[in-house]
């Protein structure tokens, strides 16, 4: 993938999700509502709880997706996470758009990781490595 596409995705899947952590933090209750009820029984915590967690995760993985750090864990994550939206809440017109979302996450998993794996470089599967 051009560096310049892949840095594009980035930057924006990273803007995606501190968005998204920071409007659940807002109001955990409102996405809480949107759970199938066999999910919500599933949850060893609250509904709130669950939520205001993965609100933090949200941010941090937009973090890791914009600086660059943790690329595999953060795309990753992602890419579960969503998966995990469209299973929990199903597919709607709200969620749809998950789909993009989830296929831009594999697509930042598989570019770093093919990358890694061409140069060799396992060390670097989840802090780069700074050239000399």
């Amino acid at each position: 993938m051009n560096k310049n596409a892949f840095l594009v995705l980035r930057i924006g899947l990273g803007i995606t999700f501190i968005w998204i952590g920071i409007l659940i933090f807002q109001n955990p209750e409102n996405w809480a509502a949107m759970m199938q009820p066999w999910a919500k029984a599933l949850l060893p915590v609250s509904p709130v709880l669950a939520l205001q967690a993965t609100a933090f995760l949200d941010v941090l993985t937009g973090g890791c997706l914009i600086i660059g750090l943790f690329l595999p864990l953060a795309s990753l994550y992602g890419a579960a996470h969503v998966a995990v939206v469209l299973v929990t809440v199903g597919v709607n017109e709200s969620t749809v758009r998950d789909i993009g979302l989830l296929g831009a996450m594999f697509a930042i998993l598989v570019e770093r990781s093919e990358s890694l794996v061409k140069r060799g470089a396992w060390m670097e599967f989840l802090l780069p490595i700074p050239k000399r």
